[in-house]
């Protein structure tokens, strides 16, 4: 028994040692590209924006490609919004445009060449009103970490419709959760038909100097009903940033969103509402 013991343990010690030394070539596949979709239409009057790109190999140490030259437009089913393409790759609305709640808003693209076998591509998102906040209240939680938290809080009343709800912040004008890592999204399935009044939208971490707050700034809370589709592909998304236990899930892969013929992305429809509040002074 020993003697087999022996064997085995030198044969796993082989296996090792030519494993550690071993070349291996892998041929990785570059040349399948897909269109990359960021759109967005809003119940703000503005211009809005459609961003198109490729995708790139892994090891491509560039930005990715814009697509130029598209033909690129946004619908209702009664009117028809042209965009145009002001900087390679991004197309724009007039400023003066603006969605309407309980629409359903369709994007179309017709490229000038094929990306990914096709020229042409679709998707469509229903654009859900909100209900405008009525307030937004600051408070100092010291006990959370040695600087403490400063929590934002909403007061508004929630409809009795299933929602779905994202929410951003901004000191002074400028915006604080800019990346998709740090945007709070949710349903209403705690507080479905009720009065919030005062739940919790946000923690700004005092020992982050990107969120630390001084006695005077205006923080502003923004609330989107972006609905269960966008919900989902913003969750999903966030998830494979922020990664999972690497012994017991699969390896990374493309979020799937609405935009047909395989494209990646996301043309979203979704209502605004905003609230402001005055930084005051800690009391300690």
């Amino acid at each position: 028994m020993r003697s087999e013991k022996t064997i085995i343990s030198g044969l796993l010690l082989a296996m090792i040692a030519v494993s550690c030394t071993e070349r291996i070539n892998i041929d990785l596949d570059n040349s399948y590209t897909r269109l990359v979709v960021d759109g967005t239409i809003t119940t703000e009057t503005k211009a809005h924006k459609v961003i198109l790109s490729e995708t790139s190999s892994y090891f491509y140490n560039q930005p990715a490609p814009m697509v130029s030259g598209a033909q690129v437009t946004i619908t209702d089913g009664e009117n028809t919004i042209d965009l145009t393409e002001g900087s390679p790759g991004i197309y724009s609305t007039q400023p003066s445009v603006h969605g309407i709640p309980g629409h359903t808003y369709s994007l179309r693209i017709i490229l000038p060449v094929e990306i990914g076998g096709y020229t042409g591509y679709t998707a469509s998102s229903l654009l859900n009103p909100v209900n405008p906040l009525d307030s937004i209240r600051l408070r100092f939680r010291p006990e959370f970490s040695k600087e403490g938290f400063w929590e934002v809080q909403c007061y508004v009343q929630d409809p009795p419709s299933s929602d779905f709800y994202r929410f951003l912040i901004s000191r002074n004008q400028k915006l604080i959760t800019d990346t998709l890592q740090e945007w709070f999204v949710t349903d209403d399935r705690f507080f479905n038909g009720s009065y919030t009044n005062g739940a919790s939208i946000a923690e700004l971490d005092q020992s982050k100097p990107e969120e630390k707050l001084s006695e005077g700034d205006t923080i502003t809370a923004e609330v989107n009903n972006i609905g269960k589709d966008y919900a989902n592909f913003i969750w999903d998304a966030q998830s494979e940033l922020f990664g999972s236990n690497p012994l017991f899930s699969g390896p990374p892969s493309n979020v799937k969103g609405n935009i047909s013929n395989g494209a990646i992305g996301f043309f979203a429809a979704y209502s605004v509402t905003r609230s402001k509040a005055i930084t005051h002074a800690i009391k300690r």
